[in-house]
């Protein structure tokens, strides 16, 4: 049975938690602060900050928050949170990506609720652009007109009916466990991802994760507990 890997790309892939994640964070709190401001006065940080992590455990997004309640344009957002001329500094990530990718057998194909132009620089950047068969980034995660990024499982049906693969075929590899949780309810195998959590040691394996591991360099090495 060939399997369909669906791999994340930040804290999974490369410690976004280190600069990257910080840099973006930092771009969407002015944007935020303009469009919550009032036309004369930007909004305060504690408001922006309040929001953004609101929308983001509510919607999965920060972005969905913004376009349920500020109507917000979804390509002028993405592009001006994720433009970042000192990418290539930004990043921290392991040795031996390529060896890893080469290792799991199967389509591999990237799926990220980053933007398309930003995922194909971090993935170029970490030598991986030739690795994957498709990347899915979250400018085509529309669900009948709609932006349905992960969690959404209308996303992850989508998914699998595009590569045409049942949920036994696929498996998540994954920081974030409420992805993790919607891709085994659908029947999908997962993985999470640990090393770049800061708060990995209050974490117990939750029961929709196959297995959890520190670094995706361990995949390869224990495939037998996620193809039995």
């Amino acid at each position: 049975m060939k399997t369909t890997w669906l791999i994340d790309l930040d804290n999974t892939l490369h410690n976004a938690s280190h600069a990257v994640f910080p840099a973006i964070h930092l771009k969407m709190n002015e944007y935020m602060a303009v469009l919550l401001g009032d036309g004369t006065n930007l909004a305060d940080e504690e408001t922006v900050n309040t929001a953004r992590l609101l929308y983001l455990k509510k919607y999965g997004a920060t972005l969905l928050g913004l376009i349920n309640h500020h109507q917000v344009n979804t390509a002028d957002f993405l592009f001006q949170t994720h433009q970042l001329d000192n990418l290539s500094a930004l990043l921290r990530y392991e040795s031996g990506l390529k060896r890893l990718l080469t290792r799991l057998p199967g389509r591999k194909v990237l799926l990220t609720n980053g933007p398309h132009l930003y995922a194909q620089q971090v993935v170029k950047l970490l030598g991986l652009h030739r690795h994957f068969d498709q990347h899915i980034s979250i400018e085509a995660m529309r669900v009948h007109g709609r932006l349905r990024p992960k969690p959404s499982r209308w996303l992850l049906k989508k998914i699998m009916a595009k590569q045409k693969c049942r949920a036994q075929q696929c498996v998540l590899i994954e920081d974030t466990l409420n992805n993790l949780r919607s891709a085994k309810q659908l029947g999908m195998k997962t993985v999470w991802v640990t090393q770049y959590l800061k708060q990995d040691s209050f974490f117990r394996r939750a029961h929709f994760v196959d297995l959890k591991v520190r670094s995706v360099k361990q995949i390869p090495a224990k495939l037998s507990r996620l193809c039995r």
